[in-house]
C-alpha cells in the first residue's frame, strides 16, 4: 500500500502548515505533493517555503508563483502595475528574495505520479493548462470533462478553489484537498488530503487540522501587514478570520461601481454596507447547500 498526503493552498499560512505536519506524523506516509500557492495572502512567504523545501516533498506552481515570478517583469499585464491593487505581491516578493524566486522558477506546473500499486495521479493547481481556471463544486460534468478531455491519467488532484471535492466525472476521480493555509468553507482548520492505494485504486481520506490562528494574527501585527498593503491586506486579514471569500468580493465591488476611485481604506466605510455574499463568487456564494466530502477532523 502506498500513501500520499497532497497539501494546496498553504498561503503563507505557516502555522497551520506546521499543524498539518505534526498530524502527518501520525500517518506512514510515502510522499507529499503540494499543489501550488505557497504564497501570498499570508504573513509567512518565506518561512513556508524553506519548510516545504527542507522536508524535500514535491511542488508545482499555482497561480500565486506566477504572480511572484511575473511581478515587474515583461509578462505582467499592464493592470499590475497599480501598486495598490498588487501591494500584497510586492509585500511577499520582497520577503521571498531572490534565491527563493530562483527556486520556484524551476517548479513544474503539473505532476504525474505513477506509483505501481494504484492507478496514475495528475496534479495541477488549477486545470492542466491554466493555473488561473478552478473546477468549482457547480462545474457541469461537461465543463469538466472538457477541462480533462486530454488527460490520460484515470485521478486528478486540483486546487486553487479552496473547496474540498470527491467527484467522478466520466472516466475521471477529480479530487481538491481543499486549502491547507485559507479555507474558504466557514471552517477554520487546516484542510488536507491523504490518498491509499488499495485494488479499486486510491481511496480518499480529507483531514481538517486546528491550528494557532492566534500566532497567525500576531505575526500580521508584528510584520505591521495591513499598515504595508493597506486594503487588500485588510482583507487578507478578514479572510483568515471569517474563512470564507473576502479579497475577491471586496474587488468585484470595487469594480464594478468604483473603479475610479483610489484603492485604500477610505473605500472601507462604504462597503460595510454592501451585501457581500453577493459579490461572491458562483462556487462560494452558495457552497453551503453544495455536497463536500466527509471531512475528518482531529482534536
Amino acid at each position: 500500500m502506498t500513501r500520499l498526503a497532497i497539501l494546496a493552498d498553504v498561503h503563507g499560512n505557516l502555522p497551520a502548515l506546521e499543524a498539518v505536519m505534526a498530524d502527518l506524523a501520525r500517518f506512514a506516509v510515502d510522499h507529499v505533493v503540494v499543489a501550488g500557492d505557497l504564497i501570498n495572502l499570508g504573513p509567512f512567504p518565506a518561512e513556508v517555503v524553506d519548510a516545504v523545501l527542507e522536508q524535500g516533498w514535491s511542488v508545482i506552481r499555482g497561480n500565486h508563483e506566477y504572480y511572484l515570478l511575473d511581478y515587474q517583469t515583461a509578462r505582467a499585464p499592464a493592470a499590475w502595475s497599480d501598486p495598490l491593487r498588487w501591494s500584497m505581491v510586492r509585500w511577499s516578493s520582497q520577503r521571498l528574495g531572490e534565491q527563493r524566486r530562483r527556486r520556484i522558477a524551476t517548479w513544474p506546473d503539473t505532476l504525474s505520479l505513477r506509483f505501481p500499486d494504484g492507478p496514475p495521479i495528475l496534479v495541477v493547481h488549477g486545470v492542466p493548462r491554466s493555473p488561473w481556471t478552478g473546477i468549482g463544486r457547480r462545474a457541469t460534468d461537461e465543463e469538466i470533462g472538457q477541462h480533462l478531455a486530454d488527460v490520460a491519467e484515470p485521478v486528478v488532484v486540483v486546487g486553487h478553489t479552496h473547496l474540498t471535492m470527491d467527484r467522478r466525472v466520466g472516466p475521471w476521480q477529480v479530487l481538491n484537498p481543499g486549502s491547507l493555509g485559507d479555507p474558504l468553507d466557514g471552517i477554520s482548520t487546516a484542510s488536507y488530503l491523504l490518498l491509499e492505494s488499495n485494488s479499486h485504486g486510491w481511496q480518499p481520506q480529507f483531514r481538517r487540522v486546528p491550528y494557532d490562528r492566534a500566532r497567525l494574527f500576531a505575526e500580521c501585527d508584528k510584520q505591521g501587514y495591513v499598515e504595508t498593503c493597506g486594503v487588500i491586506g485588510h482583507f487578507a486579514v478578514e479572510e483568515f478570520k471569517t474563512a470564507r471569500p473576502e479579497i475577491s468580493p471586496f474587488l468585484r465591488w470595487y469594480d464594478a461601481t468604483c473603479p475610479d476611485r483610489p484603492l485604500t481604506m477610505d473605500l472601507l466605510a462604504e462597503y460595510a454596507a454592501v451585501d457581500r455574499w453577493a459579490y461572491r463568487g458562483p462556487g462560494h456564494r452558495v457552497n453551503l447547500d453544495l455536497p463536500s466530502p466527509a471531512l475528518d477532523a482531529t482534536s
